[in-house]
């Protein structure tokens, strides 16, 4: 089986890339994963027809975001025929009695006979959804379903929403490991911090297949691909770079740690308290360990303080950074303001200071975009039977992604569209090269 993408927005313009990458990355601007778009593909889909507005909440009926997702987005297609008796014989009994004694005898046999090394569980409470916080699992499952089709579209891996009815720390990891045999991969979506952590830690020490919160790892390595390119652009080393990150949960820790793991000069994490530093008796476990890692000049006080002379700035946080804040960056700087819909900062004033300006948005250049990441990562993961995603596969990820821009780096261009066909190959590759480097593949 596989799964099948219901009422796709059309991508034709956007996936012809061999020819001018950098073109079509602009071109897709407004119509990226997340973005409104248009209404393509509207309501005729087989499955959903074309509604009307009775039962309709409000006048959702018109609205075309609504339209799209009506019926779903996604379905399950079989791969094989069942055309007569023969088919049928094969496909089930008595044919697939044959395959399932053979698994009994020779476990390893499952990655060969049933789809369970190409798909992935993306696994939620619906604690942490996008910038609506704790919603519940049945209204996450938009965006779940969201998530496994852009799986399937950007890295041809087959994936399964399943939104859990339990935020019990407990209860969900000892969920998924049982679902676990089904599966070649899970990835943890918009579970809320510092739970987040300890599930992937502990899923991760008892499963032997890759288990990837991406909101933590995806944001991390698109991060720090177009932070290569633009420390590339301006001729500067990463280890002469001071960065200060906005925003201490899930993303902005990981950031944080991979940031440094890639050798950068120094990093420093502000949250609604002010800089992470040892000095506050009011950490969690999850940042008094950041706090060990982080901020080697010791600074103290609020972000705002934190900016004067730095080279970087990262938002993961949703909050506003004053402008002159901003100003007071050393010249050059890079403002990656990522909040979503609204960044940290303005484009429009963060380039009055910096030389390089990232957001979440796809309506402005240089789209920090997970769907860079997590397509390629489980695919190249999924291609060697890793037992696990590890450092080195998400630095080859990182790389890889910077690469993909190539002699075409400049300051609205430091991070490739999703809708570049070479993205996804070229993180797959690099992911499942270093996944045998490191030892954690099975073939």
């Amino acid at each position: 089986m596989a799964a099948e993408i219901v009422n796709p927005r059309s991508t034709d313009a956007g996936t012809g890339t061999s020819g001018n990458a950098r073109g079509a990355a602009r071109g897709t601007a407004g119509g990226g994963p997340g973005g409104t778009g248009s209404a393509q593909g509207g309501t005729g889909s087989a499955r959903s027809g074309t509604g009307s507005a009775q039962g309709e909440p409000f006048d959702q009926a018109f609205d075309p975001a609504f339209a799209l997702h009506r019926g779903g987005k996604m379905a399950i297609q079989a791969t094989v025929p069942i055309r007569d008796k023969d088919d049928l014989s094969l496909a089930y009994t008595p044919g697939v009695a044959k395959v399932c004694s053979a698994i009994a005898d020779r476990p390893e046999l499952v990655h060969d006979y049933t789809w369970k090394s190409q798909v992935v569980a993306v696994v939620t409470d619906g604690t942490a959804v996008l910038g609506l916080g704790d919603i519940g699992p049945e209204a996450s499952l938009p965006v779940m379903e969201g998530k496994a089709i852009l799986f399937k579209q950007f890295g041809g891996v087959d994936a399964v929403p399943l939104a859990l009815g339990t935020t019990d720390t407990d209860e969900i990891i000892e969920t998924v490991v049982r679902l676990a045999p089904s599966f070649g991969g899970v990835n943890l979506e918009d579970i809320s911090a510092p739970r987040c952590f300890e599930i992937e830690r502990r899923l991760q020490e008892r499963l032997d297949i890759p288990v990837f919160h991406d909101d933590q790892h995806g944001t991390a390595i698109v991060t720090l691909a177009a932070l290569r390119n633009a420390a590339k652009l301006t001729g500067r080393p990463l280890g002469d770079l001071r960065a200060v990150i906005s925003g201490a949960g899930a993303a902005g820790v990981a950031i944080a740690k991979f940031l440094l793991e890639a050798g950068i000069g120094d990093v420093a994490v502000a949250d609604r308290k002010g800089l992470v530093s040892p000095d506050r008796g009011d950490l969690t476990d999850v940042k008094r360990e950041l706090a060990g890692l982080t901020n080697r000049t010791r600074l103290s006080g609020s972000l705002e303080s934190a900016l004067s002379g730095a080279d970087v700035f990262i938002g993961v946080s949703g909050g506003t950074v004053p402008e002159p804040a901003i100003a007071s960056m050393a010249p050059g700087a890079f403002v990656f303001a990522m909040a979503n819909p609204n960044p940290e900062v303005h484009p429009d004033i963060a380039h009055q200071y910096a030389s390089v300006v990232a957001t979440g948005r796809s309506d402005y250049p240089n789209q920090i975009n997970n769907v860079l990441a997590f397509p390629g990562v489980f695919a190249g993961a999924l291609q060697v039977r890793a037992s696990r995603i590890t450092e080195g596969m998400k630095l080859a990820a990182a790389n890889a992604l910077a690469d993909v821009v190539g002699d075409e780096l400049a300051a609205d261009y430091v991070i490739p569209s999703p809708f570049d066909e070479r993205v996804a190959p070229a993180v797959t590759a690099a992911v499942a090269a270093a996944a045998r480097a490191e030892g954690v593949a099975r073939r």
